[in-house]
């Protein structure tokens, strides 16, 4: 873990001054940090209210900056979302329908569009929608990042990480400090050179299998008593195969992680401060989907990680940026990880990708100026069952879709991942299926969110907890945004077919 900085020589006082300088030209061109946890739900923060987590990081930036209380991932599982974050669009415009579906190459990244204007730009820690290593068509240098130090999916202390798609090396420590430490280097580095930068800090925590220093864990000793009955599914940290445990000896290791996540959180947002940064960098915390079955014990929501109701895709979502937000602000506006490339492209003064995007700039959002969302939200589980057997081709050689930074959950019984994604030539009829949601103010449509549920309609605003179908009492608004989620459907779909890229 980092110790603080406490005393600084004269070149890194000369630095200092010249990074603050920035700052005095007002908020054109922040900095821009970019940070995601892994499978971290929206109840899991002390700031929503949480019974035992402690999140003194994140409850501050939420008291200081702009608390998103409806914040969304782009879809309820961690790939899909990535991608979302990197291009504004949704997922399945370019085929990452599901974890370990990578994305395609002509995709155009937050980074690319960063880059274009000047900006240094590194990737720390998970990827996750192509591998990481040299060659690699979808390392995150060919989607944009000048370096990085990365891994095909998560990893847990003491994590092996790739530097610039070399091979995978051993990192010695707690994981979210490890990623954050070389953040901050990449960012003196950044500054050093004169240039404004982009890190995306995308940590391994809190996704199972969990474990933790020994400090934070004795913070939630109290915790298996309360929770012995309740057994769960999750990795072995020996095996690499699923086991179940009582979910309170779960508990104290998942909130660990996440109150170690937080630290590092900290670290980051001192390191700013002290070199006198902060003032004019955007800090985004976001979450990729909801917390999973392993760590779920209470929530106000329903459902859980992988389900399209609010506990599957809505997540914590905080920035900061003093320059731009000098007053604590709460917006119940809603907001999804779609939206973070239009909003950060337009603070750095550059176009949005000449393509259809699904998110919206956020601008007026920083000043409590948008009180509604002018265009709806979309999300969609497409059926990837449905391609079995359809002999679609391989969109990328599958050589270069295997990972190579190993971990500890086992699949298809080796420690690394491999990626895929197909040629999708025609929009076909049959694939307009799976899970799929409207969001628009504060009506929510859901289609097959569960077993049999069919379509169901939800207002949020009255009901966040979707405990009440109000399909049959307002059969007009159902019809619409039925016939809206079709439209859009077709659009992703035309999107899958590569016609973004003719």
């Amino acid at each position: 873990m980092r110790k603080k900085r406490l005393v600084w020589g004269a070149l890194g006082l000369m630095l200092a001054c010249v990074a603050a300088l920035p700052a005095a030209r007002a908020a054109d061109r922040p900095n821009v940090v970019l940070l995601m946890g892994d499978d971290h739900g929206w109840e899991e923060t002390g700031y929503n209210g949480h019974a035992y987590l402690q999140t003194p990081v994140l409850d501050t930036m939420a008291a200081s900056g702009l608390r998103l209380d409806r914040f969304y991932a782009g879809h309820p599982s961690c790939s899909p979302t990535r991608g979302s974050v990197l291009t504004g669009r949704h997922p399945v415009r370019y085929g990452t329908f599901a974890p370990n579906w990578s994305m395609r190459p002509e995709e155009i990244t937050i980074a690319h569009v960063l880059r274009e204007a000047g900006y240094a730009t590194g990737h720390f820690g998970k990827w996750h929608v192509g591998a990481v290593k040299a060659g690699s068509p979808l390392n995150p240098g060919a989607m944009g990042f000048d370096e990085w130090l990365s891994h095909d999916n998560f990893f847990e202390l003491h994590p092996t990480l790739s530097r610039n798609g070399g091979p995978p090396e051993r990192f010695e420590g707690e994981s979210s400090a490890v990623v954050v430490d070389e953040a901050i280097r990449f960012i003196e580095r950044s500054t050093g050179d004169g240039k404004p930068f982009l890190a995306v800090v995308w940590f391994g925590s809190p996704h199972e299998p969990y474990s933790g220093l020994e400090e934070d864990l004795a913070l939630y000793d109290e915790l298996p008593a309360k929770y012995v009955d309740r057994m769960v599914p999750l990795t072995s940290n020996e095996t690499g195969l699923q086991i179940e445990r009582p979910l309170g000896d779960v508990l104290r290791e998942r909130y660990a992680e996440i109150t170690a996540m937080d630290r590092a959180i900290g670290t980051l947002r001192d390191y700013l401060e002290e070199a006198g940064l902060r003032e004019n960098t955007l800090l985004w915390y976001n979450g990729d989907n909801g917390t999973p079955r392993s760590g779920l014990a209470e929530t106000p929501l329903r459902g859980l990680k992988g389900t399209m109701y609010e506990g599957g895709i809505r997540v914590p979502g905080v920035i900061e940026w003093p320059a731009r937000i000098p007053a604590p602000l709460a917006s119940d506006v809603a907001a999804v990880t779609s939206d973070i490339l239009p909003t950060v492209a337009a603070l750095a003064g550059q176009p949005p990708p000449d393509r259809p995007l699904d998110g919206i700039d956020l601008g007026p959002l920083l000043d409590g100026r948008m009180t509604a969302r002018p265009a709806p939200i979309f999300f969609w589980s497409f059926a990837v069952g449905g391609l079995a057997g359809r002999g679609h081709e391989p969109y990328i050689d599958p050589v270069l879709q295997a990972g190579t930074t190993p971990l500890v959950k086992l699949m298809n019984g080796i420690p690394t991942r491999i990626f895929e994604n197909i040629r999708y030539p025609a929009v076909d009829p049959d694939d307009f299926g799976g899970a799929r949601v409207m969001l628009n103010g504060g009506h929510k449509l859901v289609v097959g969110g569960s077993r049999g549920s069919g379509a169901e309609l939800f207002d949020l605003r009255a009901d966040r907890a979707e405990s009440r179908n109000l399909a049959g009492d307002e059969p007009a608004v159902l019809e619409d945004m039925q016939a809206s989620l079709r439209a859009w459907q077709e659009s992703a779909l035309n999107s899958l077919t590569g016609a973004d890229y003719r």
